[in-house]
């Protein structure tokens, strides 16, 4: 039996270096949710998680509202989140807990009741990604490799209600050797320079790449995803077209549009690709996906999009709440989950369970993850496996509020030619060494 004796959140601020835009809203400023939870096994024997989640209004919650109101509302959310985990105990495993209060945590009442779904689940995220950071601990584990019959008391059966997954456990679907290194993409964001006289005011002057040409020489990188309007199909023809140009010269070899959910139909995506096709065909070769064009809510969405998916593999981003809502997707065609850890890493374990089980391609995506926030996210990418990598830009947008960590992780908080490096990540929880949360008291401010 594991019980949570303790859980509190503390709030730090985050400044970006550079302005970061997600659909019509820029973000220049946020804090990052950072939470820690002790967990007891009825027998003496405690142990304490931590986690962490960027509370990207932006994202999360698209809407009129001003950014600072909405940020309150999760930070709000993230306490009240704290106050009800406290007492919340399980026979099993960090993901039976913690997968049964997430269902249960975000129906609680909000201090805003137009907070969406997505919200919560990053508001409830870092508890979550603590709980499973404590149980390895508790049981002097990697956590990643406790998601077995020894440590579990349900199989997948038990989540899913399939029959296929009786007597399968989220390990057995796990890379059988994770990588140390995993090949890095690059956000290429839609207000980012492409080229060094595209920089205004003489620049940021802070020893960091500031145009994507530059970026691509010194991290050596080889993947770009490229933000996209929805909204303006010449202009997002012309922005593939002059990051696809740029790609080419300098060797990247795979590219990904993200049309961040405002594309409104099929046909609109499919005429920017016909004509990336027809005019710039290697520059279309090398787009290796395309990622969520559509509505966050399948049901707004178009209803079959198997022929876009049978064109370029296509991912579910936003719309991938929980395993539940990419069944959904996947019956309307779509054949690819973009899987990420600011949703609770335990709804995105049994998430790229089912895909990967129903034949999907999964990637790991970011949320601009910073400080402990970071190390749970490639984790994942590298357990569970995915088509190419994982997406890392926090380095891109505030390397300075992970400079610490980078002291101790010099290969996984700045990208060196195309990869990041695990190598240096502890070998208890989820990887975390002692010194990544020292100073660090989980006081609420």
């Amino acid at each position: 039996m594991i019980e949570v004796v303790g859980a509190e959140v503390e709030f730090i601020p985050a400044p970006l270096r550079t302005p970061l835009k997600f659909g019509a809203e820029v973000t220049e400023f946020l804090r990052c949710a950072r939470a820690r939870v002790i967990l007891s096994d009825g027998c003496g024997h405690t142990a304490v998680g931590w986690g962490e989640t960027p509370l990207s209004a932006a994202w999360a919650w698209p809407s009129n509202l001003s950014f600072g109101e909405r940020e309150r509302v999760m930070c709000d959310y993230c306490r009240l989140t704290a106050e009800k985990l406290i007492g919340r105990s399980d026979p099993g495993h960090a993901l039976e807990l913690g997968w049964k209060f997430v269902e249960e945590v975000i129906d609680l009442p909000a201090k805003d009741p137009r907070m969406p779904y997505l919200a919560r689940l990053v508001s409830a995220s870092p508890f979550d990604l603590a709980l499973h950071d404590a149980f390895g601990k508790l049981v002097g584990k990697d956590t990643f490799s406790t998601f077995t019959s020894e440590f579990m008391v349900n199989d997948l059966e038990y989540f899913f209600g399939e029959a296929a997954f009786r007597g399968v456990y989220p390990g057995d679907l796990f890379v059988k050797r994770p990588p140390d290194k995993l090949p890095v993409w690059h956000l290429v964001g839609g207000s980012d320079p492409l080229e060094p006289e595209e920089i205004r005011n003489g620049g940021i002057g802070d020893g960091y790449p500031e145009s994507l040409r530059e970026w691509i020489a010194v991290d050596g990188l080889r993947n770009l995803k490229i933000k996209l309007s929805g909204v303006d199909a010449e202009k997002d023809f012309a922005r593939l077209v002059s990051v696809g140009k740029i790609a080419l010269e300098c060797g990247v070899e795979n590219l990904c549009a993200d049309f961040n959910c405002l594309a409104g139909s099929v046909a609109y995506v499919e005429g920017v690709l016909d004509r990336l096709e027809a005019e710039f065909p290697e520059i279309y070769r090398r787009l290796f996906y395309v990622e969520q064009p559509f509505a966050e809510d399948l049901d707004k969405g178009p209803e079959d999009v198997s022929a876009l998916a049978a064109r370029k593999p296509l991912f579910l981003d936003e719309s991938a709440h929980d395993w539940r809502e990419v069944r959904r997707g996947r019956a309307k065609g779509w054949n690819g989950v973009a899987l990420k850890v600011c949703k609770t890493l335990s709804g995105a374990l049994l998430s790229g369970c089912w895909g990967k089980t129903h034949d999907m391609l999964l990637m790991v995506q970011d949320l601009t993850n910073p400080m402990l926030a970071m190390i749970p996210h490639v984790r994942l990418a590298a357990e569970i496996g995915t088509i190419m990598g994982v997406e890392c830009n926090a380095p891109q947008f505030y390397p300075a509020v992970s400079g610490d960590f980078e002291l101790r992780h010099p290969g996984l908080y700045r990208r060196r030619n195309g990869v990041v490096d695990l190598s240096s990540l502890g070998e208890t929880g989820l990887g975390y060494l002692p010194e990544d949360t020292a100073g660090t008291d989980g006081a609420d401010e």
